[in-house]
């Protein structure tokens, strides 16, 4: 049943002032021409993507030499160059603002509170260049970091991208062959490392894994000072150094940045590895760059001296996304740790305290404030907060509705959706259009989104898997250790020929947004049916009973069944009477055919560090085959619950 009332409609003070009205203004004027509304001007930047990315950098006034060239060999999406003649710096253009007004926030759980300015950050950056280049760093070098989200691991990010060198991170929870699984594989000149972190108001040691890496990687480690005892971690080490012994040697002076073609790589971003060896996919900095200012300014509406936030680790590409708030002289808010401790008001009470414009986090953290009983919409002032954003995984109808019910009623809500493959998004915000609720609220400029049948059709109103038929930016420049392109091909361009298939199951809605009904990989084909396993969660969510849920495809009887785990709620024991009132919901929410043929109670669910449920593991379990790299997971261990279970053999 469709809904005939959005949850939000922009007012017309609100388009009139969002950046996005501005920009298409701006482009008509230099154009000559006027857009008939955002579809229009979306058609626009679709068809004419050279000219819409220099306007993007124009506007955006980004610092460097843009050069003749726009775009050249854009009708092959592995040709494709962008900007190919210009020299810019990824730093630089984050660093463009100056003074004493607040650049950085931090809080590490109750434990840490700290403020850095434009002056604080710029300083250090100085520093830390020249110790970098004093170890011997260069251009092409990889830098690689366990660090917490704090303030120092953006500015030794900066300073690794004013001297071109390519930085990677993950969060210090990894265990020690997640990293080495990750950082192994690009051989680094150098290892970043904090001497501990806090998680759920426990300090969290992480000196014999730092020491064991390091071991590994033989390189000098650089250890910064958190939660530990960084002088004797660093002492302990064959080749360390703590951060102040690092850049006490050097005044601060004008950074050098060193103008960069734009292709030059900034990150390399690893997929989450839970069917094998991390893939090391590397970013660019001009592609970054544009994408990021594209989808802050235009549509968030971030402007300078905004707040904005991001609940992440530095092993999500979401911190990438938000470091590069910056560039639009925005203060980041940053936050390490626990977001329910010593309660589920913790980030609303920092959102308050900060006054943030935007508050980013994941569907599962908004369910998992709805089903904690918080309202913050009662307990705080919320009223600086005009955007909210949610990813990681589809954000379920209900939760659309309690995000207005309980936090906000006049606020854009954007689910947005793309990932470390673009490290930015496909489908995201509007700020010209309304919010329905379960619907992503459209595709992003530039980018030439679809929904295709496994044919290669166009489909309306029907699932199908998302595309993006012509080149952009932020595609990878490449795969880590792919000497010939095949893995990377093989990622995005085996499905259709030319075109990058994303490995989502969409479908178009009526409004002209999207729903993402979970990945291709885990669609589930009961009877030769394709049916996406977020159209069962977002049914088995509402029930307060059940705290979490994870859906996968059994081979049986040359067909294949629907099993449902759930993790239910304290206490609670999945009897004949709970087991029908669940699939009474799912047959009744979405149709007969999702309902599924077992519902097994676990006690925990197997996820990734950024909080994903693995369904390709628990899937691999079932079936009595080897989960290749568990090391990508939070909680390994969880996976044996679902080995040899009675249930799954009658």
């Amino acid at each position: 049943m469709t809904d005939t009332m959005p949850l939000w409609t922009p007012s017309e003070a609100f388009k009139a002032s969002a950046p996005m009205t501005d920009f298409i203004g701006w482009c008509g004027k230099r154009r000559g021409q006027a857009f008939d509304g955002y579809d229009d001007f979306h058609e626009w930047s679709i068809s004419e993507r050279g000219p819409f990315w220099s306007a993007v950098w124009d506007y955006c006034e980004v610092k460097g030499e843009k050069g003749a060239l726009d775009l050249v060999d854009g009708e092959v999406m592995l040709k494709a160059r962008f900007f190919p003649e210009a020299r810019l710096n990824f730093a630089e253009n984050l660093l463009a603002k100056a003074g004493e007004g607040d650049a950085l926030i931090f809080r590490g759980e109750d434990k840490v509170s700290e403020r850095w300015s434009w002056q604080r950050l710029t300083a250090t950056v100085s520093r830390l260049q020249q110790a970098l280049r004093d170890l011997g760093i260069s251009e092409g070098d990889r830098i690689a970091a366990m660090m917490p989200n704090m303030p120092e691991t953006i500015a030794l990010m900066l300073a690794a991208a004013s001297i071109g060198a390519i930085w990677s991170s993950c969060s210090p929870d990894f265990g020690e062959l997640g990293v080495l699984d990750r950082f192994g594989q690009i051989e680094p000149k150098l290892f970043i490392a904090c001497d501990g972190y806090w998680y759920n108001g426990k300090r969290q040691d992480v000196a014999d894994k730092v020491r064991a890496v390091s071991e590994k990687l033989a390189v000098p480690v650089l250890i910064v000072p958190y939660a530990g005892d960084a002088p004797v971690l660093a002492a302990s080490l064959a080749d360390g150094r703590t951060f102040d012994q690092f850049i006490a040697p050097y005044a601060v002076k004008d950074i050098d940045y060193v103008p960069l073609p734009f292709a030059h790589p900034l990150y390399i971003l690893f997929s989450s590895g839970t069917t094998g060896v991390p893939k090391c996919i590397v970013h660019s900095a001009g592609g970054t760059l544009l994408q990021h200012l594209k989808e802050q300014r235009f549509h968030c509406g971030l402007s300078a001296g905004d707040r904005l936030f991001y609940f992440t680790t530095c092993g999500w590409m979401m911190w990438n996304w938000l470091v590069s708030g910056l560039a639009s002289g925005a203060t980041l808010c940053l936050y390490d740790g626990s977001p329910f401790h010593p309660n589920g008001n913790v980030l609303f009470d920092y959102a308050q305290d900060e006054k943030f414009a935007i508050f980013g986090t994941s569907a599962k953290y908004i369910d998992a404030v709805r089903k904690g009983g918080f309202t913050p919409k009662t307990t705080h002032d919320l009223s600086s907060l005009r955007l909210m954003t949610s990813t990681g995984s589809p954000l379920s109808p209900e939760g659309f509705s309690f995000v207005y019910e309980g936090i906000r009623d006049d606020v854009q809500l954007a689910s947005i959706s793309g990932g470390t493959d673009i490290v930015s998004c496909f489908v995201l915000g509007n700020p010209l259009k309304p919010v329905w609720r379960g619907e992503i609220q459209g595709p992003g400029l530039g980018l030439a989104v679809d929904v295709w049948d496994d044919e290669g059709k166009p489909v309306r109103g029907e699932k199908g898997e998302l595309v993006c038929t012509k080149a952009f930016p932020s595609m990878p420049v490449m795969f880590w250790n792919d000497p010939d392109g095949a893995k990377y091909h093989a990622a995005y361009f085996d499905r259709f020929d030319n075109i990058w298939c994303h490995g989502d199951f969409a479908e178009w809605t009526e409004h002209g947004g999207l729903v993402i009904h979970g990945r291709s990989d885990a669609t589930l084909n009961p009877g030769g049916v394709r049916i996406g396993t977020a159209e069962i969660y977002n049914q088995v969510e509402q029930l307060d009973e059940v705290a979490e849920a994870i859906c996968i495809g059994q081979d049986w009887d040359d067909d294949v069944r629907v099993i449902l785990f759930v993790r239910l709620a304290a206490g609670l024991i999945l009897d004949e009477a709970l087991d029908k009132k669940i699939k009474t919901k799912i047959r009744t929410g979405a149709s007969p055919r999702h309902v599924p043929a077992k519902i097994i109670q676990v006690a925990d669910i197997p996820r990734t560090k950024s909080g994903k449920i693995v369904e390709l593991a628990v899937r691999e379990v079932v079936h009595n085959r080897p989960v290749k790299n568990k090391e990508a997971l939070a909680n390994p261990e969880a996976l044996d619950l679902f080995a040899d279970l009675p249930d799954l053999k009658t």
